[in-house]
């Protein structure tokens, strides 16, 4: 069964231990004196002087929060907009009138457009709507003529190599001819 610690057996350890400690430092210094260069303090031995913990005044404390809540309430003013916002405008709402006058003006383009695809196209119109094509093709090489010019010029280029495509073979036909 453990024992159980009391005070004086733990106090009895520590001793215990405290004086082997000592026991053994003392053995140490003298194989440290028998070393040549004379005896060295060993630096477990030598143990830093504790400082005194440094005591604040009231006051002190004082003025340290004091300033500090001072900066908080500067990095919160920062933090908040400087010009409060003015209330957004009420958003505008369609009357019952325009909406009416909305939905009969859809109504009237929507017939239209059936009726228009319902009428048959008479000779005149189809006329019209091809003048209007010939005419929109006309508008396009005058606001072109760079792009007109360039596809009359290669269309002149491709019929030029054609023609001497053909008439290449009939060249080489009548060169071998003469050559034999």
């Amino acid at each position: 069964m453990p024992t159980k610690l009391t005070t004086e057996i733990i106090n009895a350890a520590i001793e215990g231990f405290e004086s082997q400690k000592r026991r053994i430092d003392d053995q140490i210094a003298e194989l440290r004196a028998m070393l040549p260069g004379g005896p060295v303090e060993s630096a477990a031995a030598v143990e830093p002087p504790k400082r005194k913990r440094r005591k604040m005044s009231a006051a002190g404390r004082k003025a340290i929060a004091e300033a500090q809540r001072k900066r908080w309430a500067a990095s919160k003013n920062a933090a908040q907009p400087a010009v409060q916002m003015a209330a957004p405008k009420a958003k505008r709402r369609l009357s019952a009138a325009g909406r009416k006058a909305i939905i009969a003006a859809t109504k009237k383009r929507w017939a239209a457009i059936k009726a228009a695809k319902e009428k048959p196209i008479t000779p005149k119109k189809a006329a019209l709507k091809t003048g209007k094509k010939e005419a929109a093709v006309k508008k396009a090489a005058v606001k072109a003529p760079v792009k007109a010019a360039k596809k009359a010029v290669k269309k002149t280029a491709a019929k030029k190599a054609q023609n001497a495509m053909a008439k290449a073979p009939a060249q080489t036909v009548a060169a071998e001819a003469v050559a034999q």
